[in-house]
C-alpha cells in the first residue's frame, strides 16, 4: 500500500504533481520559518548569556570559584557615532584576580583591551575621535566568549585603585558574574526576561497563525477531488483501512519532502537572519543553532501531523463510499461565534482598570487578551463571511452577484478560509502600527528640535548635587564652551531648573532656547535639553526666568559643560574625547541624543519586529489566498463548465469568482483594522495611559498595497478560468 500511495501521489497527472509540489512548498515555508523562530529564541539566550560577565558588580549574583586578589569594578556607558559602548574600568591588587571570560587576566594600569568591532574603529578613526579616551596602550582584543554581538563594542581599561576608586559606583568584586540577566533581577545589562518573551510573542503571534493556516489551506488543495478519487477505490472493494493508507502515504510524502526542502531554507537563510539586530545587535551566525531535540521534533512532527490530518479529512469516504456525493448544505454559522472576541475584547478592556502589578502578571494579561483577539477573529470570520454575503445577495441587480452572494451563504466557512490568514495580517499591522505610532508621538517629541544634537555635555561631579569653582574646569585653550551654574534657589515651584545660564550667552547657541523677554539669567536643564510644551519654535524652548543676578553667575559652581559642535559627527566625537579627558569620573559626555539612545534603540526594536512581522505576514497572507483561490477553481470547474453549457458567459462566472473572494476580504479587512486599533488602543491605556494615534501615512499606503495585492492575486486566475470550465469538464467521473 505504500508503493501505491506513492504511485498515486506523483502519477496522477499534472494535477497530483502541482497539489504535491504545492503542499510540499507550503510545508517548507513553514517549517523553514519555524526552524528560524526556534533557532532566533536559541540565539536571545545565548547572545544574552554573554553579557553576564558585565553584570559582576551585582555581587549577590556572583558565581564560580572565588579570587585571592580582589578588583576593583565599575561599569559605564560611552557612545560613538549613535553606537553605544561599554567601559569597563578595573583596577587589579594582584596578580590572582577575577577574570572575565575571553581574557587571560585584567589589564593593568596604563593598559586596556577591546572587543573586534572596537579595535576597528580604533584603527580607522583618527585619535582624537576615540583613542584618546583610553589612556595608556593596547595590549589585547577580547575573545569570542566575552562578546554579545560581533558589533559589541567594549572596552576594559585599567587604571590604579585611586583612580578607579574615584569613579562613582565603584565596587570591589572577588568573581565574576555567569548569571544570565534574564535569570538575575537586579543585573542592569543585558536583554533581559522581557525582550525574550517580547521576541517570542512577537515571531509566535505575526508569523506561525499565517503560516499554520498556509500549510492548512495547502493541504485542502483538491481537497474534494482526492475524496472523489478514494470514494471510486471504495466502490471497487478497497476496504477504510486501505484507503486511509493511501491518504496518509500522499500527505505524509509530501510533509517530509517539505520538511526536509525545510531545513535547506533555514540554514540558506540563517547567516542573513544573524545579521538583522532584532535585540539591538547582531547575532553570531553559530548562535542561530538548533539542539537534537528541535531537529527531531519538526522532522517527525510535521510529516505526523499532516498524516493526522489526511486521517481526519477522509472521514465521509470511510463512513461510505457515496459520502461524498451526498453532500447538504451546512447549518450556518451563529452569531455566538462572536462572542470569543468580545470575551477577549473585555479582557483587555478590564487590564485598564486593573492592570496587574507583577511582570509576569501583565505578560500573561496581555498575550492572553491579544491571542484572545486572534482566536477570536478566527471563529467569528465565518459569522462574517455569512452576514456579507446576505448582505450581497439581498442587494443583487445582476445574475452574477447572486450566485456568489448565494454561494457564500451556502458555505460561509470555506469563503472565509481563502481570507483568513490575510485577516490576521492585517490585525498584526494594525496592531502593531496603532502601538508604535503613539509611543513616537508621545515620548518622541517634546525635545528642542536637530539644532540639540550638536551640543555635547558632561556634569562635572558624577551622580552629586553639588558641582565644581570655574577654576576646576579645565579644557583646551580656544575651546568654546559653556558652563552650566547650581541653581541656588530653593526648588519651591513647578518651573524650578537645577542649572542658570547668562541670556547673553544663551543667545548665542542657535538652537538651545530663549529668555522671556526682559530676563538676564534663565533656568535650564544641565544638558540644554527642552522642556515640552514651551516650544518656541526653531529658537527652541523659553527657559523659565531666574531671579539670580547675572553678576552673581561667576561665584556659582559649575554643574555641567555644554560645547557647541557643527553637528558633524567628526566634531562631535572630537567634543566628547575633549570633554570625557577633563572629566574622567563620571558618565561620558553625550549629546541629547544619545541621552534618549536607549529609548530610541528599544523602539528600533519594536520597529524591526513590527516590520518583519507586518512584511512576513502579508507575504504569507497572499500565498495563502492564492492557493486558497486556485484550490477553488479547481474543485469548481465542473459546476462553472455546467454553466458555461447552459449559456452563461466567461465574464460572468469570473465576475462571481472576483465577488466570492472580494466580499469576505473586504468584511474581515474592515473588522481586522478595527480589532488592531482597539487592541492597540486598550494596551496602550492599560501600559502607558496613551491614547491612540492615528497611523502615519505608511500604514494606509501598506494595507492598500496589501489588498490591492490580494485583487491582484484573485484576478490572475482569471485566465484558468476559461481552460479550466471547458466542455471537457463538464462530463461525469
Amino acid at each position: 500500500m505504500i508503493s501505491l500511495g506513492l504511485r498515486l501521489a506523483v502519477a496522477g497527472g499534472r494535477e497530483a504533481v502541482v497539489r504535491l509540489t504545492v503542499l510540499a512548498a507550503a510545508v517548507a515555508a513553514g517549517v523553514g520559518m519555524l526552524l528560524a523562530t526556534v533557532a532566533g529564541i536559541t540565539a536571545v539566550h545565548a547572545q544574552n548569556a554573554r553579557y553576564s560577565w558585565l553584570n559582576s558588580a551585582v555581587t549577590s549574583a556572583a558565581t564560580g570559584p572565588e579570587a585571592r586578589d580582589p578588583a576593583l569594578w565599575v561599569v559605564r556607558e560611552d557612545y560613538f557615532r549613535g553606537h553605544p559602548m561599554a567601559r569597563v574600568d578595573v583596577a587589579v591588587s594582584g596578580p590572582d584576580g577575577p577574570v572575565p571570560p575571553g581574557m587571560t587576566a585584567l589589564p593593568g594600569p596604563g593598559e586596556y583591551q577591546v572587543s573586534p568591532a572596537l579595535d576597528r574603529l580604533l584603527r580607522d578613526h583618527p585619535a582624537d575621535q576615540l583613542r584618546d579616551r583610553f589612556p595608556g596602550r593596547q595590549t589585547g582584543v577580547l575573545g569570542h566568549d566575552a562578546l554579545p554581538s560581533p558589533e559589541s563594542l567594549i572596552v576594559v581599561a585599567g587604571g590604579t585603585r585611586e583612580q578607579v576608586g574615584r569613579i562613582a559606583g565603584v565596587t570591589e568584586i572577588t568573581r565574576m558574574v555567569s548569571v544570565s540577566p534574564d535569570e538575575c533581577h537586579d543585573c542592569v545589562v543585558g536583554i533581559g526576561a522581557d525582550g525574550i518573551v517580547l521576541t517570542l510573542s512577537v515571531v509566535a503571534a505575526a508569523l506561525l497563525f499565517p503560516l499554520l493556516i498556509f500549510i492548512g489551506t495547502a493541504t485542502r488543495l483538491s481537497a474534494a477531488r482526492r475524496e472523489q478519487r478514494f470514494a471510486a477505490m471504495r466502490l471497487v472493494g478497497a476496504t477504510p483501512r486501505q484507503i486511509t493508507r493511501l491518504a496518509v502515504v500522499e500527505s505524509a510524502a509530501a510533509a517530509l519532502t517539505g520538511t526536509l526542502a525545510g531545513f535547506a531554507v533555514f540554514f540558506a537563510i540563517r547567516a542573513g537572519l544573524a545579521r538583522i539586530p532584532f535585540t539591538g545587535e547582531p547575532f553570531f551566525p553559530g548562535d542561530l543553532s538548533l539542539s537534537l531535540a528541535d531537529v527531531l521534533i519538526v522532522a517527525a512532527g510535521v510529516p505526523l501531523a499532516a498524516a493526522l490530518a489526511a486521517r481526519i479529512a477522509l472521514r465521509r469516504v470511510r463512513i461510505s463510499p457515496l459520502g461524498v456525493t451526498r453532500r447538504v448544505t451546512p447549518d450556518p454559522p451563529r452569531a455566538w461565534r462572536v462572542i470569543p472576541l468580545l470575551v477577549a475584547l473585555g479582557e483587555l478592556a478590564y487590564l485598564v482598570g486593573d492592570r496587574p502589578q507583577t511582570r509576569e502578571g501583565q505578560t500573561v494579561g496581555y498575550l492572553s487578551g491579544i491571542f484572545g483577539v486572534m482566536i477570536g477573529l478566527m471563529i467569528a470570520g465565518p459569522w462574517l463571511t455569512m452576514a456579507g454575503s446576505r448582505l450581497l445577495a439581498r442587494r443583487a441587480r445582476r445574475p452574477a452577484t447572486l450566485i456568489a452572494g448565494r454561494r457564500l451563504a451556502d458555505d460561509p466557512r470555506a469563503g472565509f478560509r481563502a481570507v483568513s490568514g490575510l485577516m490576521l495580517a492585517l490585525f498584526v499591522t494594525s496592531t502593531a502600527t496603532g502601538v508604535i505610532t503613539t509611543i513616537v508621538a508621545e515620548r518622541g517629541g517634546g525635545t528642542i528640535g536637530a539644532a540639540s544634537h550638536d551640543f555635547v555635555s558632561v556634569a562635572t561631579v558624577p551622580d552629586g548635587p553639588h558641582g565644581v569653582p570655574a577654576t576646576g574646569v579645565r579644557l583646551p585653550a580656544g575651546t568654546d564652551a559653556h558652563l552650566i551654574r547650581i541653581n541656588p534657589a530653593p526648588r519651591t515651584a513647578d518651573s524650578w531648573l537645577p542649572g542658570l545660564i547668562a541670556c547673553a550667552e544663551l543667545a548665542g547657541l542657535s538652537g538651545a532656547g530663549t529668555c522671556p523677554a526682559g530676563t538676564e539669567v534663565a533656568q535650564v536643564f544641565p544638558s540644554l535639553t527642552g522642556i515640552r510644551g514651551s516650544d518656541d519654535g526653531d529658537g527652541g524652548p523659553v527657559w523659565p526666568a531666574s531671579a539670580v543676578p547675572v553678576a552673581q553667575l561667576a561665584t556659582l559652581d559649575v554643574i555641567d559643560v555644554v560645547v557647541p559642535t557643527d553637528g558633524s559627527p567628526a566634531a562631535i566625537e572630537h567634543a566628547r574625547t575633549m570633554l570625557g579627558q577633563a572629566f574622567p569620573y563620571g558618565r561620558a559626555a553625550a549629546t541629547e541624543a544619545d541621552y534618549a539612545g536607549d529609548f530610541t534603540r528599544q523602539l528600533s526594536q519594536f520597529q524591526r519586529l513590527a516590520d518583519v512581522a507586518v512584511i512576513s505576514s502579508l507575504v504569507i497572507a497572499g500565498c495563502s489566498l492564492a492557493v486558497s483561490v486556485t484550490g477553488g477553481l479547481s474543485e469548481r470547474q465542473r459546476p462553472f463548465a455546467m454553466l458555461r453549457l447552459t449559456g452563461v458567459r466567461l465574464s460572468e462566472l469570473r465576475r462571481v469568482v472576483a465577488l466570492e473572494s472580494g466580499v469576505p476580504l473586504l468584511a474581515v479587512s474592515l473588522v481586522a483594522a478595527g480589532a488592531g486599533f482597539l487592541t492597540a488602543h486598550l494596551f496602550l491605556r492599560s501600559q502607558m495611559q496613551y491614547d491612540l494615534h492615528a497611523p502615519d501615512p505608511a500604514y494606509y499606503l501598506i494595507v492598500a498595497g496589501g489588498l490591492l495585492a490580494s485583487v491582484a492575486v484573485i484576478m490572475s486566475t482569471m485566465p484558468l478560468l476559461r481552460r479550466m470550465t471547458g466542455p471537457a469538464a463538464a462530463r461525469n467521473e
